[in-house]
């Protein structure tokens, strides 16, 4: 004799319904707790704009203890010119005092954020000197920070080249 799978047909389709129901209450309640966790979207936006300006007013004032807290361990900057700087570069250059800043400000942030990672994009205006040299000029830029164990860390930053000053 041929036995049956499901000897019962009636159960077995309301036994089907029923898990797939518990399966897809289980995910909601998985996002939802994901999400809670995390916090939502405009509390996400909020804390990297304020990071990015916390790390660009480090970077004005030469902070390296700032800077490093911000700064993921792997973080990469690339240069309108292609020139590539990681952590340590940054970290060492502040520790010199090389820079003196007089503005080192952003403008017109737009963040987007997409699970644990945000980027911000704004106009940076910076004004200082480098060796004595004075210098001024405005770049975009576009910073990558991903959510980690310790909280929102800065690991990538992309600058465009000096925009130009004319009218």
């Amino acid at each position: 004799m041929k036995q049956q799978f499901f000897p019962n047909r009636r159960f077995s389709i309301l036994g089907w319904a029923g898990l797939l129901m518990v399966i897809g209450v289980g995910g909601l309640f998985l996002t939802w707790s994901q999400a809670s966790a995390h916090g939502s979207s405009g509390e996400d936006e909020k804390i990297i704009a304020a990071l990015d300006t916390e790390y660009q007013a480090a970077v004005e004032k030469n902070d390296v203890q700032t800077m490093d807290r911000i700064l993921h361990d792997d973080f990469v900057l690339v240069l309108g010119d292609g020139k590539t700087y990681h952590k340590a570069d940054l970290l060492n250059s502040a520790r010199s005092g090389k820079i003196v800043y007089e503005h080192q400000v952003d403008s017109e942030q737009k963040v987007h954020v997409w699970g644990d990672t945000a980027v911000i994009t704004a106009l940076l205006w910076l004004k200082g000197t480098n060796d004595g040299k004075p210098f001024e000029r405005k770049l975009w830029f576009s910073d990558t920070y991903i959510r980690t164990s310790k909280g929102w860390r800065y690991v990538f930053g992309q600058a465009s080249l000096p925009i130009s000053k004319t009218p």
